[in-house]
C-alpha cells in the first residue's frame, strides 16, 4: 500500500476512515472463555454390563452377500476400501458364509490397473474368492484396454447397472 502522503488529501482521509490508522495494529478480540465441561454422573451399571457382554451381531444366516463400490482415485480411500474388504473376509462370524464383490469405476479404476501399489491387496482378495468387477464404460472414458488391467478381474458393461442388479438381488451395498 502506498504511504498516505502520496494520495490527495480527501482520498487519504477516506482511506483513514475506512481502514483506520495503519500505525495501530488491529488484533482480534479475545476469545470468550470456554464454559466448563458438564459434570458427568456414573455410567449406567446395567448398560455397562450389557456392553461388556456384547461382541457384535451373531451371524445367524447361512449366507451373506455384500458389494463394495469404489469410484475414487484417492489412494487413502482405495486402501481403506481394500482393507475393509479384507477385514470382512477375515471376520470369524462370516467364515464360509460370505460372498463379496468389488465394483470399480470412474477414478477407482486405477485400483485394478497393472503396476499399481494396490496389486498385492487386490490379488489377496481375488485369492479369497472376491469378485473383482471393472466397469467397461469407465475404461472407455479413460481410453484403457483390458491388457492394461489386472489379468484376473471381470468386466461389467456399467458399474451402475451392476450395483442396481446386486441391490435388487439383496446384496448389501458398502461405499466408504
Amino acid at each position: 500500500m502506498k504511504p498516505l502522503l502520496h494520495y490527495p488529501a480527501p482520498a487519504a482521509a477516506l482511506l483513514l476512515a475506512l481502514l483506520g490508522n495503519p500505525s495501530q495494529a488491529q488484533t482480534a478480540a479475545p476469545a470468550a472463555p470456554m464454559a466448563p465441561a458438564p459434570t458427568l454422573g456414573a455410567p449406567n451399571a446395567a448398560a455397562a454390563a450389557q456392553a461388556a457382554r456384547f461382541h457384535g451381531a451373531t451371524a445367524r444366516k447361512g449366507h451373506y452377500r455384500a458389494v463394495y463400490q469404489l469410484n475414487s482415485s484417492d489412494p487413502k480411500l482405495i486402501t481403506k476400501t481394500l482393507q475393509a474388504m479384507q477385514a470382512a473376509v477375515a471376520d470369524p462370524r462370516l467364515k464360509g458364509k460370505l460372498a463379496l464383490e468389488l465394483v470399480v469405476f470412474s477414478g477407482g479404476t486405477v485400483a485394478l490397473r497393472k503396476n499399481q501399489p494396490y496389486e498385492a491387496d487386490v490379488l489377496a482378495l481375488q485369492q479369497a474368492g472376491v469378485i473383482l468387477a471393472q466397469c467397461e464404460n469407465s475404461m472407455k472414458a479413460q481410453n484403457l484396454t483390458p491388457d492394461e488391467m489386472l489379468p484376473y478381474i471381470s468386466f461389467v458393461p456399467t458399474a451402475n447397472g451392476e450395483l442396481i442388479i446386486r441391490q435388487a438381488e439383496g446384496w448389501a451395498l458398502v461405499h466408504l
